[in-house]
């Protein structure tokens, strides 16, 4: 559960970039009341961890992601 929850963060996030990058609009920090808002903080705070998180998964071995895939 918490790998796809990161990995659903981690997309965000990568769309978030990719609005930064191509067009020069933070999409996070519009909605949450710009950069440096506190809210805005903790989302990027959360997103970070999240795309820490997911570091983890390249180093798992296949059998342990698909066992744990097929528990839900």
């Amino acid at each position: 559960m918490i790998d796809k929850i990161s990995l659903i963060l981690v997309i965000i996030g990568a769309i978030n970039w990719g609005s930064i990058g191509l067009f020069k609009f933070d999409i996070v920090g519009w909605i949450f009341g710009g950069q440096d808002a506190i809210v805005s903080r903790i989302i990027f705070t959360i997103v970070a961890l999240a795309g820490i998180w997911c570091i983890s998964m390249l180093f798992r071995d296949k059998r342990e992601l698909e066992v744990g895939t097929s528990m839900e």
